[in-house]
């Protein structure tokens, strides 16, 4: 196997279009029963979400040989399609990489706790379920109408990031989509004061892991259709889904009313994430603006005077 440090990302330019098709015989899908200009509707569905997932992990170096990639699997329609996707680009690409799904228990009332492990067998993935009761912690220290995504998010983020060090997991990936990118730039934007949103590829803040997020150019609308055309087992989050007056909730229908009144806008606002000019914001830790000064009078000494050479002196 070769290291990881020799293997050009770009070896993948051009594999994401010639994956092989999705099958018809895996669990729950409806393939089986499209006419044939449906079943073209699909294929050109799926080509376009492993395009945008293929040339995300290019363009961010995402995926490298030998390496353990942790699909983070919750039982929605993104963490299903994210690893649909990453099976098959497993099967075509020119890197060997392994990938182990991971779904956290968080042990909520009513939890199908069947479903996710009948799926993944069938598939025939490696995979784990990993059994935390951060349920009743979040009940407990979230005061009476406060919203509960805060403190489930770091819990769940603290368990996960455990338990890809104790299964040798060098990737973590995680299906956060387009849609959830600009939601969490707003929310930044609107809520928290900072211009920020989620990268595309992360660090965490302890140096252990790095996140991945392959379907960060992909639509919601494509993932939703295509969960629902291969009819995924899908668990809804009571937990979170269920709150009043969430304020994700509030700009994710803003967006959407956008896409609808202003097509293009939204690809336009996440250009915009990926074409960032620090000397253009207002950032004193980003950008230098005490020394503009001093450049200044670097690039007037560095200056050659016309006039003085057209007369001489």
């Amino acid at each position: 196997m070769q290291d990881a440090m020799t293997i050009d990302p770009l070896a993948l330019r051009g594999h994401s279009d010639r994956l092989s098709p999705c099958s018809a015989d895996e669990p729950g899908s409806l393939l089986d029963g499209l006419d044939a200009k449906a079943r073209r509707e699909f294929n050109k569905l799926q080509k376009r979400l492993r395009r945008h997932a293929g040339n995300a992990i290019i363009d961010y170096g995402m995926i490298h040989e030998g390496d353990r990639v942790m699909v983070c699997l919750s039982g929605g329609k993104d963490s299903y399609t994210l690893l649909e996707i990453l099976r098959n680009l497993q099967r075509n690409a020119p890197v060997n990489f392994s990938l182990v799904a991971v779904n956290l228990d968080q042990k909520q009332p009513g939890f199908p706790e069947h479903v996710l492990p009948r799926y993944l067998d069938a598939i025939g993935i490696e995979y784990h379920i990993l059994e935390r009761d951060t349920y009743s912690v979040v009940k407990e220290k979230t005061p009476e109408g406060k919203t509960t995504c805060a403190l489930c998010s770091r819990l769940r983020r603290g368990s996960l990031y455990g338990f890809a060090e104790e299964i040798g997991a060098t990737k973590i990936a995680l299906g956060h989509h387009r849609e959830d990118i600009l939601e969490t730039l707003f929310l930044n934007l609107f809520f928290g004061g900072s211009l920020k949103a989620m990268p595309p590829k992360l660090l965490s803040d302890d140096g252990k892991n790095i996140l991945i997020r392959p379907l960060a150019y992909c639509r919601e609308a494509d993932i939703a259709e295509f969960a629902r055309l291969m009819q995924f087992p899908i668990i809804p989050c009571n937990l979170c889904g269920s709150q009043p007056n969430l304020q994700r909730q509030v700009v994710k229908e803003m967006l959407a009313e956008w896409e609808v009144k202003h097509p293009g806008r939204l690809e336009s606002m996440f250009k915009a994430v990926t074409n960032v000019a620090p000397s253009q914001l207002a950032d004193r830790d980003l950008f230098d603006f005490t020394g503009l000064e001093e450049k200044q009078a670097r690039r007037q000494e560095n200056h050659i005077d016309a006039i003085d050479l057209t007369h001489g002196g």
